[in-house]
């Protein structure tokens, strides 16, 4: 915990630099100071993140694959992001500064957006700009989940991104996974669960990201809910990937797994119905899981980068209905 007065030292010697743009000398002179005394202030002032950098990379995009994507899936929009060597912000990150750009164009007062959890929809709320605002209503598309993996918690992910926007926040009270199917007939009856079901899913804009049922990834796994051998045994009955804890096949069909019909939260059919639902994903172990998803008919946007997007193309060019 830095001394009130030496914070305000080292915030006032940051603003003098980085904002008024004095030189070091000039600081010197004008506080009295030496000039390596100031240059030490402004290395502390970055060690205790008094200041914070942040550097704006430019977002490029491959046309040609967002063509290519919209054409074959049959897609409203494609939002393919091209790597590049030289930028080392990891690729997760600049992939959910582009879909919040997106998010940013699209998104007015009034709307009602459904948000699910997963470690890309968080990157897309963290991207959203500060001084971005739109009166949007969050509502929470699924349940919560165990404290092992909260910092991906829906009810987290949409208090956050309401706090951004201005909005207000539609919480699901419920875990994302019932003990039982009888157990989760129960908890879907209850009328402030089924408000913001609801809710989200007569949502005009839906977020949310795509599993590929890795066992070592696998956030059913982390939070309990399937053991890696259930998980192991899905995936060798064909599940590929799951979406709003929906499990999934290549097809784009929902598995007929008992695990399905105890989810509490937004369906494939509520999905297909939202006019626009935005899915980000991204990585070779990830393809099969997208191109599911893809043919699930639940998703009208698609926020990758081109290495998976040429991947993807190309699996669903080797795949046979």
């Amino acid at each position: 915990m830095l001394d009130e007065s030496y914070h305000e030292l080292l915030a006032q010697v940051a603003a003098m630099y980085y904002e008024q743009g004095l030189t070091q000398a000039a600081i010197a002179q004008q506080l009295g100071l030496s000039r390596v005394k100031v240059y030490r202030l402004l290395e502390q002032a970055r060690a205790h993140q008094v200041v914070q950098i942040k550097i704006d990379w430019p977002i490029g995009r491959d046309q040609v694959l967002e063509r290519s994507l919209q054409h074959t899936f049959g897609l409203r929009e494609a939002l393919v992001l091209k790597t590049s060597s030289r930028n080392h912000v990891p690729v997760l990150q600049r992939l959910g500064k582009l879909c919040a750009r997106y998010l940013e164009r699209i998104l007015t007062d009034g709307m009602t957006m459904a948000l699910c959890l997963g470690s890309s929809t968080y990157e897309v709320i963290n991207a959203i700009s500060a001084d971005f605002r739109a009166k949007v209503r969050i509502a929470q598309a699924t349940g919560s989940i165990p404290f092992a993996v909260r910092e991906f918690d829906s009810a987290a992910v949409a208090h956050q991104l309401a706090q951004k926007l201005g909005g207000e926040v539609l919480y699901l009270s419920s875990p994302l996974i019932a003990d039982s199917v009888e157990a989760a007939q129960v908890l879907r009856s209850q009328s402030e669960i089924r408000r913001t079901l609801v809710a989200a899913g007569q949502a005009d804009v839906a977020l949310l990201g795509i599993g590929n049922l890795d066992p070592l990834t696998s956030g059913f796994v982390a939070a309990g809910f399937l053991t890696p051998e259930v998980l192991a045994a899905l995936v060798a009955d064909g599940a590929v990937g799951d979406m709003a804890g929906q499990i999934f096949t290549l097809s784009g069909e929902l598995h007929p797994c008992p695990f399905n019909q105890r989810v509490i939260g937004i369906t494939f059919d509520d999905l297909r119905r939202i006019p626009t639902t935005i899915a980000i994903a991204r990585g070779s172990a990830k393809v099969r899981a997208i191109l599911g998803a893809l043919h699930s008919g639940t998703i009208n946007v698609l926020c990758t980068d081109d290495q998976t997007a040429t991947e993807i193309l190309s699996a669903k060019g080797a795949w046979k209905p």
